[in-house]
């Protein structure tokens, strides 16, 4: 018998399946994955996901295995590569944004020791449980202090999506074999 699946979820496309069924909404606080969920949410604003997650191993091959390090010391060479670069999103305001958030990034690891308390200094270490919402009070509080730290593209809608798909807030829709009750 089939799973019941959120209604986002495109059951013709395997790749969008797996990550409905294995990682969205799954807690990973790995300042790794972090930082690459950052940097493919920054090139989803205005596109779709699936779109992102099917060009996600390119992104990791064009930004460097998403280590912010490197990507932060991208220069124009750098960036005329990647906007040569057919396999990924060729937008250079959100690549200039990679390199931009890449440098925050690093700030904010080293103010908080981690990219991960950052987060939970805001979410107080709970996962919240909603549907239905694309932004609330945690991605308002989160996008307007990174945009005052100086990053870009994380207004509070690309920031609520994702607090999802880093697992602090968990949407999955009633009826859907990850939902999980808020109770308890």
């Amino acid at each position: 018998m089939d799973k019941k699946r959120c209604s986002w979820c495109n059951l013709k496309n395997p790749l969008y399946v797996k990550y409905h069924d294995e990682e969205w909404g799954v807690l990973d606080l790995r300042d790794s994955y972090l930082f690459e969920m950052l940097l493919l949410e920054t090139f989803q604003a205005g596109l779709s996901w699936e779109c992102v997650l099917n060009k996600r191993e390119d992104f990791r091959k064009a930004f460097d295995d998403f280590n912010p390090r490197v990507i932060a010391g991208y220069d124009e060479k750098k960036t005329a590569t990647l906007l040569a670069d057919s396999k990924i999103i060729r937008n250079r305001l959100k690549i200039r944004a990679a390199v931009r958030n890449a440098e925050v990034f690093l700030a904010i690891q080293k103010e908080f020791g981690s990219f991960r308390d950052y987060l939970l200094h805001f979410s107080r270490g709970k996962i919240r449980h909603e549907t239905g919402k694309s932004r609330n009070d945690l991605s308002d509080a989160v996008s307007n202090d990174l945009y005052e730290k100086g990053m870009r593209f994380v207004g509070s809608t690309i920031i609520y999506a994702y607090l999802q798909a880093i697992g602090i807030i968990d949407s999955h829709e009633k009826g859907c074999f990850r939902y999980q009750s808020k109770a308890g």
